[in-house]
């Protein structure tokens, strides 16, 4: 960024807190993204224990599909990215004390959380998958799973959709532990994310384990932003479309899952 566009974002800055003699939360979110361009940072809120979507590596430098993505849009907006690494529960709470201008961690898009936050454009998507050991012939669909054991997390939304399809089920406490039990022939299947289970087969792609179905609804994921900094929210908009269509996203989406999960 040149010091003629950084002194101009200053001076827009000082011109709304000197005018009214206070920076409002309105005009803090108005000021946003001259804000960020004039800092030269996009601060971005995310756990790093996550993987594969922000971890730390056997160097301790944080990686990850969701870190690539962010370091991304802050390139589009002419800054550098700067993680703010939190618990999960905490991560939207530090967005509305303003500790960060976004967060990127896999916040799942829904009508709830549009009620008081903006969010970009989906810019990953996961859909429920079975997954049985390969060579299964009894479970290929949904419907099968009527009456058979399932290896399942009690509270996790599979779970559910398990027992909606007549499971039963195994209890366990997360993906790990449900392929585990299914390899061992303690369940015959898993209802899982599509994203878990391609990271999976990326990691150990001998493994015999297979999807069987998948729903067709997806859960999407976006960058989560404040109400009322419409800028920023367009600007990073437009990053992530140049992200998809210039092959970066490709690149980054096959690096970590070795498939496109965009749609």
């Amino acid at each position: 960024m040149s010091w003629f566009k950084s002194i101009l974002a200053v001076g827009v800055l000082q011109t709304a807190v000197l005018g009214s003699g206070v920076m409002t939360s309105q005009s803090f979110a108005d000021a946003a993204l001259d804000r960020i361009k004039a800092e030269g940072v996009l601060k971005i809120g995310t756990e790093g224990t996550y993987a594969p979507f922000t971890y730390h590596d056997k160097d301790g430098k944080l990686v990850g599909f969701d870190v690539e993505i962010g370091q991304e849009i802050a390139k589009r907006l002419g800054v550098e990215a700067k993680f703010l690494e939190g618990k999960w529960d905490g991560l939207i709470a530090g967005l509305d004390a303003n500790r960060y201008d976004a967060v990127i961690n896999q916040v799942g898009i829904t009508p709830e959380r549009q009620k008081k936050y903006n969010f970009s454009e989906p810019y990953i998507a996961s859909k429920a998958v079975l997954i049985v050991k390969t060579g299964n012939t009894d479970i290929k669909k949904f419907e099968d799973l009527k009456g058979r054991k399932a290896a399942q997390s009690l509270s996790s939304n599979y779970g559910k959709i398990a027992r909606e399809y007549g499971a039963e089920i195994v209890a366990n406490d997360g993906f790990d532990q449900s392929v585990q039990l299914v390899l061992s022939g303690r369940a015959e299947a898993t209802v899982n994310a599509s994203l878990s289970f391609l990271d999976f087969k990326k990691q150990k792609p001998d493994v015999p384990l297979e999807v069987a179905a998948e729903l067709e609804n997806a859960d999407r994921s976006g960058v989560l932003l404040r109400k009322g900094e419409e800028d920023l929210l367009a600007e990073v908009n437009k990053a992530l479309e140049q992200i998809k269509s210039d092959g970066t996203y490709a690149k980054i989406s096959e690096k970590y899952f070795g498939a496109d999960v965009s749609k």
